[in-house]
């Protein structure tokens, strides 16, 4: 797969200094983070924890789908996380266009109607962050003593900002 060879060698550098082996998949420092996908987000570094310490569920705009709030749920029940971060963020394409200007751009570049997607475009962040917020305080399969907060991310200067 010449495609991916310089991947798998970083990958077997990576290896040689691997230390997780044995890890129980719990989330150490009781930490689950929805974020989105965006490459300049790095979740663990910005709140100072490491691999093994937290849940990363990451997905276009960082919003709390229904696949995410499933892996929460296993999360707050089976693998130990106390708190939970919704983490949206500056310049974040899918809050810079409305859902038919992102249809319509990703139509244009795959060549073929994508107007039949759903993206999920977000037209007010922090309004987004607050009901994303709600959605996960009142699941019924989260307990009330999770803490879940929502943040927006600045993207230039590397803090979070507190919404919800």
């Amino acid at each position: 797969m010449p495609d991916f060879d310089d991947l798998l060698a970083a990958n077997r550098d990576y290896a040689e200094h691997f230390n997780l082996s044995g890890f129980d998949g719990i989330a150490h420092a009781g930490v689950a983070m929805v974020t989105c996908m965006d490459s300049r987000i790095d979740p663990l570094r910005m709140i100072g924890l490491e691999p093994g310490d937290a849940k990363i569920l990451r997905n276009p705009g960082g919003r709390v789908t229904d696949q995410a709030l499933v892996a929460l749920v296993l999360g707050v029940n089976l693998l130990k996380v106390k708190r939970v971060l919704v983490v949206e963020h500056t310049r974040c394409a899918m809050a810079s266009s409305t859902e038919d200007e992102l249809k319509a751009r990703v139509g244009d570049v795959a060549g073929t109607d994508a107007s039949w997607m759903t993206l999920g475009a977000i037209v007010d962040q922090e309004n987004t962050v607050r009901a994303d917020v709600m959605r996960i305080r009142s699941h019924p399969l989260i307990s009330d003593d999770i803490a879940v907060g929502g943040f927006i991310y600045d993207v230039d200067t590397g803090l979070l900002n507190p919404v919800a």
